[in-house]
């Protein structure tokens, strides 16, 4: 009878622990976004505070929906960059970076992915995408800057969403800071109990990057605790010349372009290479002093 009873025990406790591992899993699965996005809908700062006119805009998707962006024009502009930013905050908080792209000679347009700040909708992989398109497509179509006069930047997720965008439309350079190889390899790396299977979301720059024709400037730290350095060398690795590495100082979230003069130096000659010398009168010694970086666990 004991013996029977501990049996029945133990096959109790295993199935308690194999519900709980089941549950678990569908949690992950089927709650994957929130795993992945975190989006605020409060916008800390804009470009005037650090001293940038700008304007609203309103894009619209392929699939309805409106995102919202900031148009920062450069009185002396050689061309425009598209800012694709993390996975954490929105494009408020990122304004020291835009002023440094505007100091090279660059007008900027920033947006926020759906579900961030005040663009409508909720925020996915196929999402990103359609945001990036419109985003495109207003550079292009609505201020008139060609494809060959446009850069994409991308940080973390950000860089993710460049690439893939990248591929299809071919800008004039592509840089990516501190970007992961995919988002299947992050989930093995922070939630190793997620069968790789059942992970739905792909973001795979890693297979896009060698597909990838324009110059390219790949942005990383070692000091990165969450996006691994070795991804950053994956992507390089894996991309076509012609492509340039850089150091970045810091932490993922610690550190970047803003805190790096060499990842700096090297942004401001491939834009050289890319679309020739910034006119007399830009800079970039402006770094954006005063505005906080996103919370901890940005992608």
């Amino acid at each position: 009878m004991a013996v029977r009873q501990v049996l029945t025990g133990v096959v109790v406790v295993a199935s308690v622990v194999a519900a709980a591992v089941v549950a678990m899993l569908g949690l992950a699965f089927f709650r994957q976004d929130s795993l992945i996005y975190f989006p605020d809908r409060h916008l800390r700062f804009t470009p005037g505070d650090l001293g940038m006119a700008f304007e609203d805009a309103r894009l619209k998707t392929a699939d309805g929906v409106t995102v919202a962006a900031w148009w920062i024009p450069a009185p002396t502009s050689r061309g425009a960059l598209i800012f694709c930013h993390g996975n954490a905050g929105n494009v408020g908080d990122r304004v020291g970076k835009l002023r440094l792209f505007h100091d090279l000679g660059l007008s900027v347009l920033a947006f926020d992915y759906r579900g961030y700040g005040a663009s409508e909708g909720k925020p996915s992989e196929e999402g990103t995408a359609r945001d990036m398109d419109a985003a495109v497509a207003h550079v292009r179509d609505a201020r008139g800057v060609p494809l060959e006069r446009t850069v994409f930047y991308g940080e973390s997720l950000g860089g993710a969403v460049a690439i893939e965008a990248a591929v299809r439309f071919s800008p004039a350079a592509l840089v990516a800071e501190s970007t992961f190889t995919s988002a299947r390899d992050m989930a093995r790396r922070h939630y190793p109990f997620v069968p790789a299977g059942l992970v739905r979301v792909g973001y795979d720059s890693l297979g896009r990057v060698g597909a990838l024709a324009c110059p390219k400037l790949i942005l990383h730290g070692p000091g990165d605790t969450i996006v691994p350095f070795e991804m950053g060398e994956a992507l390089f690795r894996s991309a076509p010349e012609p492509k340039r590495f850089a150091t970045l100082v810091g932490d993922h979230n610690s550190g970047g372009i803003l805190e790096s003069p060499e990842a700096c130096r090297a942004l401001a000659e491939v834009l050289d290479a890319a679309l020739g010398v910034a006119r007399q009168g830009s800079t970039h010694q402006r770094h954006g002093a005063g505005v906080p970086a996103p919370g901890p666990g940005t992608l």
